[in-house]
């Protein structure tokens, strides 16, 4: 894929609203909503409150308390009965308020919801999506504010999902509304508002700046296994996704280094065929996430790329990650990537 915009179900007549990334979401879950009876929407504070962080704002006033709804304070209740509603025909989108907030549900997710169509030889599925805000830059904590992507990666029967932009948002999660098998839809919380000039005690960041979009009204999808090319180049292939997108954009920017960035937008399925054209153009890989470097998905990505693209290598592959250390709340501006030490791995590649 070379943009955004590739294999992307979409009526060229409809009209368009610039929207922030919570906008999105809340107009992928309407269009829904509207479209399919069977679609319900629920988790804690996700009905009357419309969500912690407004994300179905309106909904249930619109469409009534039987198909958006509250939940108890309960992971692993919130799940097993998106798993059941999924294997009785319904397409549940449910809410785990932030993605720290899971690990109760981790039996429902990995033993139920990503096995029951192999321990049912296919007569049930869990055509479930599973919203989270994932990530830190909210002064949220540890408990707030952790990346936990690579724990859903290695499941089987599970997609795993991440946008880093309200187009994408939209047209993903209608896609994984649609889909039959259980998604993982993380959202990069820094990412949900839109444009930020900083306060006294939050500094301007790469992520900060992304713009809000022009998003099309009405349905349309975006493939839950392409990559996008958000930045064409020549020298290094960036692998990233969520915030560090941005981060490695700028990072190229201010490097003058020709890198071409990949906002991988789906982690599982992964598009294997757009990064090994890319680092067999390049010669060169940098692997950029906020999340901790030991086991991390990157650690993934440099597999494959050494297993597919290893007699085409100028330089050993980078990785740049959070650092390895439970999520550091007073120094959580020095533990995000940011574009200095993404620079850095750049360059090294580069003198290679």
């Amino acid at each position: 894929m070379n943009d955004h915009n590739s294999n992307i179900q979409l009526d060229t007549a409809m009209t368009t609203t610039t929207m922030t990334m919570i906008q999105a979401l809340r107009s992928a879950m309407d269009v829904m909503l509207e479209r399919d009876d069977n679609v319900v929407v629920f988790g804690q504070d996700v009905g009357y409150f419309g969500g912690v962080f407004r994300c179905t704002e309106g909904l249930q006033t619109k469409y009534g308390t039987s198909r958006v709804f509250d939940a108890p304070i309960s992971e692993s209740g919130i799940v097993g009965v998106a798993v059941g509603m999924g294997a009785y025909g319904l397409r549940p989108v449910a809410e785990i308020q932030f993605a720290d907030y899971v690990y109760p549900a981790s039996d429902q997710i990995i033993s139920e919801a990503a096995r029951l169509r192999y321990r049912s030889a296919g007569e049930f599925t869990a055509p479930m999506t599973l919203r989270m805000p994932c990530g830190g830059g909210i002064y949220g904590g540890q408990t707030h504010s952790q990346s936990i992507e690579a724990m859903f990666t290695q499941v089987c029967g599970l997609r795993t999902v991440m946008p880093s932009n309200p187009y994408d948002a939209k047209g993903l999660l209608i896609a994984s509304i649609e889909n039959d098998d259980p998604v993982i839809f993380l959202e990069p919380k820094r990412l949900y508002n839109g444009p930020f000039d900083g306060h006294h005690d939050r500094p301007v960041t790469p992520w900060s700046k992304h713009p809000a979009a022009q998003v099309p009204d009405g349905y349309y999808t975006v493939p839950l296994d392409v990559a996008a090319i958000t930045r064409p180049g020549k020298e290094v292939t960036i692998l990233t996704y969520g915030t560090t997108v941005y981060v490695s954009q700028v990072a190229a920017e201010e490097t003058g280094i020709d890198a071409e960035v990949i906002d991988l937008r789906s982690l599982w399925p992964l598009d294997l065929d757009t990064i090994v054209k890319s680092v067999k153009k390049t010669g060169r890989c940098v692997i950029v996430h906020e999340a901790t470097r030991t086991c991390g998905f990157g650690a993934e990505l440099v597999a494959l790329v050494q297993e597919h693209c290893f007699h085409y290598l100028e330089a050993p592959i980078e990785r740049v990650t959070g650092w390895d250390t439970p999520y550091p709340h007073a120094q959580e501006w020095a533990y995000f990537p940011g574009p200095s030490r993404v620079g850095a791995a750049l360059k090294r590649v580069m003198e290679v």
